[in-house]
């Protein structure tokens, strides 16, 4: 005989806000950690515009891991 279903689970309220403020804090990270990591080049190498480059570089990786976590967030919903 087959098992009846399971009522869905109820979530912590905290844990979804821990998630959803993780969310907010990823882009700003990225991006600030890309800066860093340019000028550190841009001061190693002799050059004035790799900052650039890494802060471009950081906020596609915010955005994409943003999008990742949300994605995520929403399936498992």
């Amino acid at each position: 005989m087959p098992e009846p279903p399971k009522p869905p689970e109820k979530k912590d309220p905290l844990v979804s806000l821990a998630r959803y403020s993780e969310i907010g804090f990823i882009i700003p990270a990225a991006v600030l950690l890309g800066f860093v990591l340019g000028k550190l080049l841009d001061y190693w190498l002799h050059t004035k515009w790799l900052y650039l480059v890494g802060l471009l570089f950081g906020a596609v990786v915010g955005f994409t891991q943003m999008i990742r976590m949300a994605a995520s967030a929403f399936k498992d919903d």
